[in-house]
């Protein structure tokens, strides 16, 4: 059998779960199928392919009144590979993969990994072309696919089914291995080491947990929060430091800076938190269960498709530091529930967000389109 000819377009210029999730399915799928991925040559996605056997092309992503120029320019690549389906990732590219679908002597199907939430009608006439060259979105929770059912109207709504992002097992540390990696990132032996891997900026909530950490600090307890993740804007980075210090909590927050595979550092950690304001999935919530380490949420978004609360994970209070605090604290004092969520966590990642099977699925979804 033939194999089928796609291509992964992710022109983001950041570097996050969404852009990595596009990475990592591009890989995936270059087993059974031609893939050749399209990425922002201004962006961060380079080091992944460089080197490397994946065929990949960069493309400059033009300003809104130079777009065309862009969709060209991908529509160049479409017609060298035979492109069958385009599988787009960023919700700002659906525009120059439509456009260039037109462009196109192939006329490739689109599909798009849907990872951002959708808050109101797409109604006008832009939106009904837009979603009339689309054939199928994949939203990455139940919460996204009834958001897109509500707003999309169904006369121009392409064909939705829900499929979760995955993470890939992660290479599970020996003892001394954790010791060492504890060592060598000067994470305290004695003390509750919690991590927080993301962008650095205020929606992805680093500010909660330093003012939870201040509570914990205060009550005695013995706790250092560690920060994975580049800053979207130093100036948002050199205002947590000054907070920080402020509070008088230098000791107990720590600035990792960015880490190309967190995996390894997820397993170092008592505790992982995700306290963004609006989060679609939750990514490193995944990886972070497969490593077999407690997770803690906030009770928003694709987050409660992921944590059951005092079961997988705990889930605390959307943007209430009070509430974050709370649950640190009851992990800190109840060693039993941390490994008992720890490992039911980890259970349900296996069977539900494995990225093998869900790059299986996702293999069988394009093939049956084609």
């Amino acid at each position: 059998m033939n194999k089928k000819n796609l291509l992964e377009l992710c022109l983001s210029p950041d570097l996050g779960g969404l852009e990595l999730y596009m990475v990592r399915s591009a890989k995936a799928l270059a087993v059974d199928m031609n893939v050749v991925s399209v990425i922002n040559i201004d962006g961060k996605l380079e080091q992944y392919y460089k080197d490397t056997e994946y065929k990949y092309e960069v493309i400059k992503k033009k300003p809104s009144l130079l777009i065309y120029a862009t969709a060209k320019k991908l529509a160049r690549i479409i017609d060298e590979n035979k492109i069958e389906i385009i599988h787009a990732h960023w919700t700002k590219d659906l525009l120059v993969a439509v456009l260039a679908k037109q462009f196109s002597t192939c006329k490739p199907q689109i599909v798009q990994t849907r990872n951002m939430t959708m808050t109101r009608f797409k109604d006008d006439i832009y939106h009904r072309w837009l979603y009339k060259n689309i054939s199928l979105m994949l939203p990455v929770t139940f919460q996204v696919k009834e958001q897109l059912e509500r707003f999309i109207p169904e006369v121009i709504r392409p064909k939705i089914e829900v499929l979760y992002m995955g993470s890939d097992k992660p290479e599970l540390l020996k003892d001394d291995e954790v010791k060492e990696l504890k060592n060598t990132l000067g994470l305290d032996e004695k003390s509750f080491n919690i991590g927080m891997v993301g962008r650095i900026n205020e929606a992805k909530g680093q500010h909660l947990l330093i003012k939870a950490v201040e509570l914990l600090v205060k009550k005695g307890l013995n706790i250092n929060a560690y920060f994975v993740g580049h800053p979207m804007k130093e100036s948002y980075l050199d205002t947590l430091k000054r907070e920080v210090k402020e509070r008088n909590i230098e000791k107990n927050i720590h600035f990792l800076g960015f880490m190309k595979n967190p995996h390894h550092f997820y397993q170092v950690c008592d505790a992982v938190v995700l306290a963004s304001k609006r989060e679609t999935f939750g990514l490193v919530l995944i990886e972070a269960m497969q490593a077999c380490t407690a997770v803690i949420g906030s009770n928003s978004g694709g987050v409660v498709e992921i944590i059951d609360d005092e079961k997988t994970g705990l889930l605390f209070e959307n943007q209430s530091y009070e509430s974050l605090e709370k649950k640190i604290e009851l992990l800190i004092n109840d060693v039993a529930l941390k490994e008992k969520i720890a490992k039911a966590g980890q259970e349900k990642c296996y069977e539900k967000f494995s990225n093998e099977k869900q790059f299986v699925e996702l293999k069988k979804i394009l093939e049956e389109m084609i």
